[in-house]
């Protein structure tokens, strides 16, 4: 019994992993659509100072890239562990504790609130798709594909709140090693490191 346990847990262990990677290199890939958004806001500006001349269309491309990081990105802000955190009272608790509170929180909230989004903006992308829905402004783009990335984003993060729920379980019965003290302590080394380096650096120049 304790052995298809063990299994069950590494099965779900490696479907964690291949979410991880997939939200990961789509992260880091679409996190580049920044640099694309400052750069179409800057051409836009200085086409716009320079000879009075404006397109809705191009403004609108800002917004959807903007909207295409925050959302396709979501998922992989979850999986590094640099969303928004209310770190001043969880890092007073015990590392048991903060662990409950993650898996509760994942299982309880973040999980219902991605299936309800899901839930509500897939119709809300289907009609748009269905009429081909254009931008109220003159010159504007398309409104669908704005739609739809709030459905892929959210998809991307539910999938990635099943994973962060794999592993939260996984570490609490020991079959799995805390990330964030290993990320600790990997930045504990990289910091020694550096200082013995600078101070290498002092004495030669020092002699």
């Amino acid at each position: 019994m304790h052995g298809n346990v063990e299994h069950d847990v590494q099965g779900l262990l490696k479907i964690s992993r291949v979410i991880d990677a997939i939200n990961g290199q789509i992260g880091k890939k679409v996190a580049w659509l920044i640099l694309l958004a400052v750069i179409v806001a800057t051409v836009n500006a200085i086409i716009r100072k320079l000879f009075n001349v404006s397109s809705n269309a191009w403004l609108e491309l800002q917004w959807m890239l903007f909207g295409a990081v925050f959302l396709m990105c979501a998922s992989w802000t979850l999986q590094v562990k640099e969303h928004i955190r209310i770190d001043i009272v969880n890092s007073m608790l015990p590392k048991s504790v903060q662990r409950w509170i993650d898996l509760i929180g994942h299982t309880l909230f973040l999980m219902p609130f991605c299936l309800l989004m899901i839930y509500h903006s897939w119709p809300f992308f289907t009609r748009s798709y269905a009429i081909n829905e254009q931008s109220l402004s003159a010159g504007g783009l398309a409104q669908w594909p704005a739609k739809g990335l709030v459905v892929i984003g959210f998809v991307m993060l539910a999938f990635q709140g099943v994973s962060e729920i794999i592993k939260q379980i996984a570490i609490m019965r020991g079959d799995l090693e805390d990330a964030e003290a290993l990320r600790g302590h990997a930045a504990a080394a990289e910091a020694e490191a550096q200082r013995l380096l600078d101070q290498a650096k002092e004495q030669g120049l020092a002699s």
